[in-house]
């Protein structure tokens, strides 16, 4: 079995007496993109800094494609680890070209020139490198970004918040040609955010963090449907979370019942609900009432407060609108099998 593209085991990187990771262990497989997600001050971007080798970690290993770059009496500088890196501010030269910015990092003896001009085709940017910096969009001057991160043909590529400073509109186009670019040159990544559709749409794992350290790594499926803690539950996505008793192989619950199987989970457990879970009907005897409506365009999310008091989001399509005061009846439609918790921890 091969190594893998990027191993960090046991870091710890502390800032005075700010522990920013305690001891965190990740691997990342040659040709897959890993989304390191979480909140401000998560760690997320101290992990990226010690892959790099912008900081020096105070203990573990960093392996770069199974060489040892970081750790016990051990630092290899930025220059000599192989890597790419695309910032979140593009960190373009102002005063050099685009042909310039893209072969900063090509030694001349590599076929600069040549290389330069396949970057910026693989980018979609053909015939622009003589333009300046300036003359570029805010998704070209990424996407020179990009190539120049990619033109020395990188072990691993670091990216930090990258798609940060574009327009919601102009996000999710580059963020859809980076992803494009990465698959078909089968490059590794590690990609940065705080933000959940991102991760769960850039990563073939997601690692979530929180005060340093590592909550779950999945696939953006299963750490999407099957949440390791109610904190990963909450922060991909909208989360609710009802009361269950189990009765007869089922979880009852105000709004239905859940098949569940044989095995009793503990009393006090709590179903996770996610807003395309649930269905809405109209009924004058409906278990709940609207009391908020967002419109999305192709959907209307809605907050429906229970009997219980207790507030439920459902996602449904445009078509259906309901006022705020209307009565509706409620129903779990959920395909899948949901998860269930127990305070904090999911239970099995």
């Amino acid at each position: 079995m091969s190594e893998p593209a990027v191993r960090c085991e046991g870091l710890i990187k502390s800032y005075g007496r700010s522990l920013a990771l305690k001891g965190l262990n990740l691997t990342i497989n040659d040709g897959e993109t890993l989304a390191l997600l979480g909140p401000s001050g998560s760690g997320k971007t101290t992990a990226l800094r010690l892959v790099a080798g912008f900081e020096i970690p105070d203990s573990g290993i960093v392996e770069i494609a199974g060489r040892r770059v970081a750790g016990p009496a051990l630092f290899v500088p930025p220059e000599q680890r192989h890597i790419g890196m695309v910032f979140q501010d593009y960190a373009l030269f102002p005063n050099q070209s685009v042909a310039g910015n893209v072969g900063f990092g090509i030694p001349n003896k590599s076929g600069r020139e040549a290389r330069v001009v396949e970057a910026l085709a693989l980018v979609g940017l053909e015939g622009l490198g003589n333009r300046m910096p300036h003359e570029l969009s805010g998704g070209q001057q990424q996407r020179v970004a990009l190539a120049r991160a990619l033109a020395p043909r990188p072990t691993v590529l670091l990216m930090d918040e990258p798609f940060s400073n574009l327009d919601a509109g102009l996000r999710t186009q580059v963020r859809t040609e980076v992803r494009e670019i990465l698959k078909s040159t089968n490059t590794t990544s590690l990609f940065v955010t705080h933000d959940q559709d991102e991760a769960l749409y850039m990563g073939d794992q997601v690692a979530v963090l929180d005060w340093g350290e590592l909550k779950q790594m999945e696939s953006p499926e299963g750490i999407y449907h099957t949440p390791e803690t109610r904190f990963v539950a909450e922060f991909l996505g909208i989360a609710d979370f009802i009361p269950a008793a189990f009765q007869a192989g089922n979880l009852e619950t105000e709004i239905g019942m859940i098949p569940w199987g044989q095995k009793s989970p503990p009393e006090g457990v709590e179903v996770l609900l996610r807003p395309d879970d649930m269905s809405l009907a109209p009924s004058t005897s409906g278990q709940g009432t609207i009391v908020g409506r967002i419109f999305q365009g192709p959907s209307y999310l809605y907050e429906v407060e229970l009997e219980s008091q207790r507030k439920v989001r459902v996602l449904q399509h445009h078509t259906k609108r309901y006022e705020v005061g209307e009565k509706v009846q409620v129903r779990i439609v959920a395909e899948h099998r949901l998860a269930c918790f127990l305070g904090e921890e999911l239970v099995g």
